[in-house]
């Protein structure tokens, strides 16, 4: 079986499955259409986020037995047709819901004892201890919507605190040891915090919304290390502004774009952009206000709230991107390749 890898990574995927005896090419750089062209020769495909993988390229793919997503999301691939076709999807929860859980806690903890903005003010010389008193984990109430894999693993990070753990999920019985089941009302009713660990579905789509926010009894923290497009960031801005959301936790924002590995259609981070022979209709698409010296792409103005807001931490989807995750993914992916076809 020839395997087609369009992403990097860990090494020891390529060894394992050349071990194995699979044939394995690697095109990291070629544009989807150019993949299109050559996908019939292939078996497998191994893919993170690169582009999305749908009808049309599956139509091309006529030798495709199976697709690896190296992450835990498949909302880049058209399952339903995938499966028409007798394409098996494999992905890997398993390899990085350890690293999403410790990420979640990390947020919160920090949240809580406002660190972010503690570091901030000690670097620039000043020592605010009272304006930085900060807020115990114990006795709260942890609200999780979605308790599969990541939902899971954040929960059983929660048990040396004295707090009490519920989750939501639309299948029935997931609850454990470290969670118990409720229905949505009631994690509304009774959650201080509430850690978003669900899939990008048409059920999770803006889902936190203004209607969704305010039928929690209380103010409550908000830590989202899901998917950026479960939460309308105008409507969790309105939110914290108001003290309805007392502070977010953001490993992911809706503006991301689908590959996951940038914002918006431009380098926000860019203090400068350079390409000044762009046409006036390119630099409208891009964003671009040339009006300025410096040309920094414009921002939505929900997010230079969050930038600016100190009761807000945002880290640039890496929840689930630590040096061990990365090999687990790996090796998760060829045992399900191996158990399936060898």
């Amino acid at each position: 079986m020839k395997i087609l890898h369009l992403d990097t990574n860990h090494e020891l995927l390529l060894n394992q499955l050349n071990d194995l005896g699979f044939t394995n090419d690697e095109d990291y750089t070629s544009s989807k259409e150019a993949i299109e062209t050559k996908i019939s020769d292939y078996d497998g495909i191994v893919i993170r986020s690169r582009f999305s993988i749908d009808k049309q390229f599956l139509d091309s793919a006529t030798n495709l037995k199976f697709i690896g997503r190296v992450g835990a999301g498949l909302e880049n691939i058209d399952c339903k047709y995938a499966e028409e076709k007798g394409v098996t999807l494999f992905n890997a929860p398993e390899g990085n819901r350890n690293a999403v859980g410790e990420h979640s806690l990390a947020m919160l903890l920090s949240l809580f004892n406002k660190l972010n903005k503690a570091d901030k003010e000690v670097r620039q010389g000043q020592w605010n201890r009272e304006a930085n008193r900060g807020v115990e984990l114990d006795g709260k109430t942890i609200g999780l919507i979605g308790y599969g894999n990541m939902g899971k693993a954040f929960a059983k990070k929660l048990r040396g605190f004295d707090v009490e753990v519920l989750c939501y999920d639309i299948k029935n019985n997931v609850g454990d040891e470290n969670a118990k089941q409720v229905s949505l009302e009631e994690l509304q009713e009774k959650a201080d915090v509430l850690s978003l660990h669900t899939p990008q579905t048409p059920l999770t789509l803006n889902m936190v919304n203004t209607d969704f926010i305010n039928a929690f009894k209380k103010s409550f923290w908000l830590i989202n290390t899901a998917r950026g497009k479960s939460v309308v960031t105008d409507h969790l801005v309105l939110a914290l502004k108001s003290g309805k959301i007392l502070g977010a936790g953001l490993d992911v924002l809706e503006y991301e774009k689908s590959s996951f590995e940038d914002l918006f259609k431009t380098i926000v981070t860019s203090s400068v952009v350079t390409e000044r022979s762009r046409s006036a209709v390119e630099r409208s698409q891009l964003g671009l206000d040339f009006a300025r010296p410096d040309m920094k792409p414009k921002l939505p103005e929900a997010f230079q709230y969050l930038i600016n807001s100190d009761n807000v931490i945002l880290s640039p989807h890496v929840a689930g991107w630590t040096i061990e995750s990365k090999e687990k993914l790996a090796q998760t992916i060829v045992d399900k390749i191996k158990a399936k076809f060898c």
